[in-house]
């Protein structure tokens, strides 16, 4: 895939490949954006910390590192990310 603002494969990088057997590989979301998000189209793990909390792991998830998942990426933001109102910002100034 060429690079372009949907993709860049960043092969310099220490970690890479951060997920190993990927052909194609996508850098642009290295850090998933719906990481904060409890579900996600991805295909993370959810364990238990020795304290009892449980957290998402998303170590073994490479749904954002695939090329063809940008778009499904995109719109799941915009679904699920809070929209900023520029109305809280009046009584600010």
């Amino acid at each position: 895939m060429k690079h372009n603002s949907r993709y860049f494969a960043n092969r310099d990088c220490e970690y890479f490949p951060c997920h190993p057997g990927l052909e194609e590989f996508n850098c642009l979301f290295c850090y998933c954006p719906l990481n904060y998000l409890e579900h996600c189209p991805g295909n993370p793990e959810f364990v238990k910390t020795k304290d009892g909390r449980v957290i998402k792991n998303c170590m073994g998830c490479d749904f954002p590192h695939r090329p063809e998942n940008y778009d499904i990426i995109i719109n799941f933001i915009k679904k699920n990310m809070p929209v900023f109102d520029e109305r809280l910002l009046k009584d600010k100034k």
